[in-house]
């Protein structure tokens, strides 16, 4: 019995160290007498990142799962409503050259192939705008609900932007008060091990030796128990997306009633791209790029002309800029012995696409849901948890590269360089070669959960130009007739969505004054 998991210590605050708390102490009662003991110290001698930072649907799921109140989050953390991606100027890098990834699956996916009736029309209509109505309502800036909607319910499917730094104050205030978690301020000085490898304490400045049977390294960047103590190597993926430097800054609105996005915009540069976050007081604007292909000087210059054409050079120049290293890159191994490393600690590849705290998410519900009873099964479970997520970083690495290679842009080194093939993944390359012969599917990949579904990478492809051509057999299985009505279908609905649905700013506001109902 002595073997029994019954201590978790997690080493490290912010959105990695409460997101996994929170998820782990919901589930196995950590304020019951007989739940697991979790306990998170956080030194206050480490600042949050800080940056404005976009979510995946799932994040929803997580927080109703641990009790959250969604008007509580929008109160709260400065939330928005995120229905997806625009990318413009990643193709031609012409004014017009732009397209969606929306967070709903197109019209009719299950039922019938759209892509082929689609694209003798792709001159006209891209691909996203056919069979989603997602596009079109981002355009307008519109809600993905209404204030009649209850908590987590949705009409079009949303995740969220958030101001990173309050969602780690407003999931620690939740998980202490709430779901029974212990806290610590301190700072961790020593790691102590058994016998065998395993850690058995943290040495602590103000609170002597803490032990635990499981130790979560959510330390950031820093890593300091997967990489510092047990120097589990990292392995770069820098020759394959190579930003490693950003740049970022808050942007005022010129009026506290200007639109908000409902959408991440994010516009490709010389050497990198912009991304564009709407939170309810500001945008998070930031410039991720490649420092082999640009200065830091340049990149500001080109980060101050995009934030200048919405508010004017005079009030871009008075905003300050930060830097943020980025190493592009995860551990070798993610559990080792009795720890797991999650969040930075684990690794990070770059703001494309909002993976980090989907990965976050992923690997919180994972461990808890495969806690380890005892010491003697950690082994096995951490066998599988490594084989998984190692699974999941190659799939995100490759989807993140995809959306660099189909460009036609050549008028840097930077996009050149990016669509060189001993740059891509061979796994990719085999992808592509498929793809061309028939669209994405499910049958594609080999896991029920991916983190991109089939209809995200087609939504990438076909709206970067890709072209696929089917095999003269495969005509049978199109149904044009039944693609029309989906596309109908998709007009109609698009439609009834622009009478019904209130601007991303009107729901906040009505949020912040009313909350939403419960469910």
């Amino acid at each position: 019995m002595s073997n029994n998991i019954r201590n978790i210590v997690i080493v490290g605050g912010g959105s990695a160290g409460w997101l996994t708390a929170g998820v782990i102490a919901a589930e196995h009662k950590a304020n019951s007498e007989n739940g697991i003991n979790i306990t998170l110290i956080e030194s206050s001698e480490v600042p949050a990142i800080g940056v404005g930072e976009g979510t995946w649907p799932t994040m929803r799921e997580t927080l109703a799962k641990i009790g959250v109140s969604e008007t509580e989050l929008f109160k709260e953390c400065e939330a928005s409503f995120k229905q997806g991606a625009k990318f413009a100027k990643w193709v031609t890098g012409e004014e017009d050259d732009f397209y969606y990834h929306p967070l709903v699956i197109p019209q009719g996916y299950t039922k019938t192939d759209l892509v082929y009736s689609w694209q003798p029309h792709s001159d006209k209509i891209s691909f996203a705008d056919a069979v989603s109505f997602q596009g079109h309502i981002c355009e307008k800036d519109l809600a993905p609900k209404q204030i009649a909607t209850p908590e987590y319910a949705a009409v079009a499917n949303y995740a969220y932007h958030l101001n990173s730094p309050k969602l780690g104050v407003f999931l620690k205030k939740h998980c202490i008060e709430k779901l029974g978690v212990n806290h610590i301020v301190d700072h961790v000085t020593g790691i102590n091990s058994k016998q065998d490898g395993d850690i058995k304490s943290l040495s602590t400045r103000e609170n002597g030796d803490l032990e635990g049977d499981l130790f979560i390294d959510c330390s950031g960047f820093a890593s300091l128990l997967i990489g510092r103590h047990f120097e589990i190597p990292f392995v770069s993926k820098k020759h394959i997306l190579f930003n490693d430097s950003a740049l970022a800054m808050h942007v005022p609105y010129l009026d506290t009633q200007d639109p908000i996005a409902s959408h991440t915009i994010s516009t490709a540069q010389s050497a990198g791209w912009i991304w564009d976050i709407g939170l309810p007081t500001r945008r998070g604007v930031g410039y991720t790029f490649s420092s082999k292909h640009i200065s830091d000087e340049d990149a500001e210059v080109e980060l101050r002309k995009y934030v200048s054409e919405s508010i004017g050079k005079a009030e871009c120049d008075k905003i300050e800029i930060r830097k943020i290293p980025i190493n592009p890159g995860h551990r070798e191994v993610f559990w080792h012995k009795n720890c797991v490393a999650v969040g930075m600690a684990a690794g990070f590849l770059e703001p494309l696409e909002a993976s980090a705290l989907v990965l976050i998410e992923l690997a919180a519900e994972k461990i808890s849901r495969e806690l380890p009873a005892n010491r003697e099964v950690m082994d096995i479970v951490a066998k599988r948890y490594n084989q998984q997520f190692l699974y999941r970083w190659q799939r995100i690495i490759e989807f993140l590269k995809l959306h660099y290679i189909l460009t036609k842009r050549a008028d840097t080194d930077y996009w050149v360089d990016n669509c060189d093939p001993k740059s891509i993944p061979d796994s990719l390359l085999e992808l592509m070669t498929l793809w061309r012969h028939h669209p994405p599917s499910l049958h594609d990949f080999e896991q029920v959960e991916e983190v991109f579904p089939s209809a995200s990478w087609q939504y990438v492809l076909y709206g970067m130009g890709f072209k696929t051509e089917p095999r003269a057999t495969e005509r049978r299985y199109v149904d044009d007739q039944k693609a029309q009505q989906f596309y109908a279908e998709n007009v109609k609905v698009t439609n009834q969505y622009f009478g019904a649905l209130p601007t991303n700013r009107d729901l906040i506001n009505k949020i912040l004054q009313y909350g939403m109902q419960k469910i």
